[in-house]
């Protein structure tokens, strides 16, 4: 058809396209990461071949121009074949140019990946930081360099005069004199003691937090194992001294107790324990010196220390873990138990035991305003001597005469703990309750002209209705005295999912024979409960 004519666009603008997308393909430095075209998934198989569609239009224009003016010429059929091979190169050229545009954007986000990367190791906060303590460093150094400055030009002119200050009077220059004499005298000052009045400078302090260890076996064991190895001195010590008491060597604690009471008559027992304090000393260096150095009273048996296994398995940590809790939690709980009742004595929570403490310091304070020192503690150390050898030995023999007579032992036993605190206000509580039961089921009670045929007889109610009714009962079951109104209860089915069928909240009422629940939601008689009293085998608090 001469009117169709096939419109072709400019080449020059693709090739100038094309070449702007090959300097952003290979501006980056990981070129080789990326795929080639040739193996591109969305490359065509004429890409890897792009010279020869190339030439082929260009060879073809001026036949092509020619045919075209003739159209009924015999180069129609080339003209045709040449347009479609021009057509399949365009679209070859627009998968090329999306294939360069993908590269591109690939380039992009891992360039983009690499900035994070780079921003982040950096870490240009404490950069930052480091920079400005570097410049108040610089700051005060430049602050100290004028001065050294100063003071320097103020003590040259002083040393060096010019010839042309020769003519000044007497009294300038005694002036100057004086002023280089007090920064000598400073200068001085200066060097001799600024270091110490530098250290005295006030300075913001610095907090610094800790990090905490995650939790593991391993270390909680180690820890355990160090806390038994470091409170060992103490340990041992506290045995040595109730061996003494309970004259474990009867010739230790015999020249123990006779040293103790002549060094208390004659006023050397702070002397004598200063002496002692002196004397372990020398045996703990002797001993860290390589002598081989034990004296106790008490044998010490050697305990044997089971190397750590390196390879446990999972139950073997974690019985190890159950282990070493177990004995965290017995310590703990002593320790807390020694720190609450020292607490509590002292919050007066037991007025009775906080007043006998009360009433002996008074007496020590008068004690101690009245007599002389030398007589107050020769009293107490004289009693501190009787009541350790003697009076305790007693007493350890006989149990039943320490808790008659042992008033130190009877005030730390009847010392009462937080929990026991808290198990007496509960038990408190309950007894109220039962004591206003009590007093209800008396003011309740039928009155005395009424006879028993009269007062079965009477109705008996729930705030939805008949007792009787309610429960399916015989009129004969009644609710007792003490639960009349009933006892506002809560049921808990456990076989129950649902939130709400799992716990119900209602009136519990008791028979001479049966336990009735009653649900405090409106509904069927479903909802409530009726247990025999027989079936019931045991109950639980």
């Amino acid at each position: 058809d001469p009117d169709r004519h096939v419109k072709v666009k400019q080449r020059g603008s693709v090739l100038n396209m094309l070449r702007r997308l090959d300097k952003i393909r290979f501006r980056g430095h990981k070129r080789d990461d990326f795929l080639d075209l040739a193996e591109s998934p969305n490359a065509s198989d004429t890409e890897c071949g792009e010279e020869i569609p190339l030439k082929i239009p260009r060879t073809a224009l001026p036949r092509d121009s020619e045919e075209l003016r003739d159209p009924a010429g015999p180069g129609t059929l080339i003209m045709a074949a040449g347009v479609q091979d021009f057509n399949r190169t365009e679209s070859d050229r627009l998968n090329e140019i999306k294939g360069h545009l993908e590269i591109a954007l690939l380039e992009k986000h891992f360039l983009q990946e690499e900035l994070r990367k780079l921003r982040e190791e950096t870490n240009a906060e404490t950069l930052r930081q480091e920079l400005e303590r570097e410049r108040q460093r610089r700051l005060e150094l430049e602050q100290r360099v004028q001065e050294v400055l100063k003071t320097r030009s103020e003590e040259q002119p002083a040393q060096q005069p010019p010839k042309g200050q020769a003519q000044v009077n007497n009294g300038a220059a005694r002036d100057r004199r004086g002023q280089g004499l007090c920064t000598r005298l400073q200068k001085w000052f200066y060097d001799r003691f600024g270091e110490y009045v530098e250290d005295f400078r006030f300075q913001p302090e610095e907090s610094t937090v800790e990090a905490e260890e995650p939790l593991s076996a391993r270390r909680l064991t180690e820890n355990m194992r160090r806390l038994k190895r470091g409170a060992k001195p103490v340990t041992n010590f506290v045995k040595n001294l109730s061996a003494l008491s309970d004259w474990y060597s009867v010739y230790t604690s015999a020249i123990a107790f006779i040293v103790y009471m002549n060094a208390v008559w004659h006023g050397w027992a702070i002397p004598m324990f200063l002496f002692l304090a002196i004397l372990r000393l020398s045996l703990n260096y002797l001993i860290a010196r390589g002598w081989r150095i034990q004296w106790s009273i008490v044998p010490e048996v050697s305990e044997v220390v089971e190397p750590p296994k390196e390879d446990l398995t999972v139950s073997e940590k974690f019985q190890l873990v159950l282990d070493v809790a177990q004995k965290a939690q017995n310590l703990f709980g002593k320790m807390a138990d020694i720190l609450e009742k020292i607490k509590n004595l002292f919050m007066w929570v037991q007025p009775e035991i906080t007043q006998k403490l009360y009433v002996a310091l008074w007496a020590a304070f008068l004690a101690s305003c009245f007599f002389p020192y030398r007589l107050v503690g020769l009293a107490m150390g004289l009693y501190a001597g009787v009541k350790f050898f003697l009076i305790d030995f007693v007493f350890k023999r006989c149990p039943r005469l320490r808790a008659k007579y042992d008033t130190p032992y009877i005030i730390w036993k009847s010392l009462p703990t937080d929990p026991q605190l808290k198990e007496r206000a509960s038990a408190a509580t309950v007894s109220r309750r039962l004591q206003t039961t009590s007093s209800r089921s008396c003011v309740s009670s039928a009155p005395a002209g009424l006879g028993r045929d009269e007062d079965s007889g009477r109705f008996h109610g729930t705030k939805k209705g008949n007792f009787h009714e309610i429960f399916n009962l015989t009129e004969n079951e009644r609710p007792l005295a003490v639960c009349e109104s009933g006892w506002r209860c809560c049921l808990i089915n456990r076989d129950r999912k649902m939130p709400t069928d799992y716990i119900r909240n209602g009136v519990l009422y008791v028979t001479e024979n049966y336990l009735c629940f009653e649900s405090s939601k409106s509904g069927s008689s479903k909802r409530n409960k009726v247990i025999k009293l027989a079936d019931i085998t045991d109950i639980q608090k």
